[in-house]
């Protein structure tokens, strides 16, 4: 009796923050058959919340390898997110905003994504994985599908693999086009925890989410479309 065959390891890459868009994509990943390495950064975010988080998530989901890595985006600020500049709260996010908040990162997602396709090439990986959405968002540049597009054309443009032809790198953004209570619905169906993960732009040091920053109205506003209850902390209001 001949053995039963296996399918040979896919690797990917999956950028993990901790929060809950991130997280729905990693179990897309495993859903599809890749084999994940989670990849999350400490950057010099105003908080370590999202670090904890990523490492539940990525010890729940039995990753391959998770790294954390160091780099230090307060050396120049711009952001509230690295920077003594407060946090947005209340703001409609049901309203159409031209302006590009104060909460977006300069050329975070094209850093995080470097890094990414550093390592997806010494894995010998085809794939990287990134949570970014289109839809509810709060109007980040590097958030949208042409800049993914734009930068999956440079990244096959910029490996020795790529230019050697043996590989041909794909980046998958399944959330482009979801909306928060789409994504929340398909992690729910995949058998996410969100108990675990954190979405606060400007959490307190135990963790509790503010409930009002814009992260925080587009997580609540998502579960509360699905009539469930989001299972993280919030302060009281």
């Amino acid at each position: 009796m001949s053995a039963p065959t296996t399918s040979a390891p896919r690797p990917a890459v999956v950028l993990l923050s901790g929060g809950l868009d991130s997280t729905t994509v990693l179990a897309i990943a495993k859903r599809d058959g890749f084999t994940p390495y989670a990849m999350t950064f400490r950057y010099g975010q105003r908080h370590a919340v999202e670090i904890d988080a990523a490492r539940r998530v990525a010890a729940a989901h039995d990753v391959a390898q998770h790294v954390v890595v160091d780099i230090d985006l307060r050396l120049w600020g711009g952001s509230a997110l690295t920077g003594d500049v407060a946090v947005p709260k209340d703001r409609d996010v049901d309203a159409t905003h031209h302006d590009i908040p104060v909460t977006y990162v300069p050329a975070r997602n094209t850093i995080f994504l470097s890094f990414a396709l550093a390592w997806a090439e010494v894995l010998g990986a085809d794939a990287i994985f990134i949570g970014v959405n289109a839809l509810d968002y709060s109007g980040y540049p590097d958030c949208r599908p042409e800049y993914i597009a734009a930068f999956a054309e440079m990244a096959n443009l910029a490996t020795r693999r790529g230019v050697e032809g043996t590989q041909r790198l794909t980046i998958h953004a399944p959330l482009q086009h979801l909306s928060k209570a789409d994504i929340i619905a398909l992690g729910q169906s995949l058998g996410v925890d969100y108990a675990i993960t954190t979405s606060c732009y400007d959490p307190a040091s135990d963790g509790t989410a503010c409930g009002h920053c814009d992260a925080c109205q587009l997580r609540l506003k998502g579960f509360a479309a699905n009539q469930t209850r989001d299972p993280i902390a919030y302060a009281a209001v």
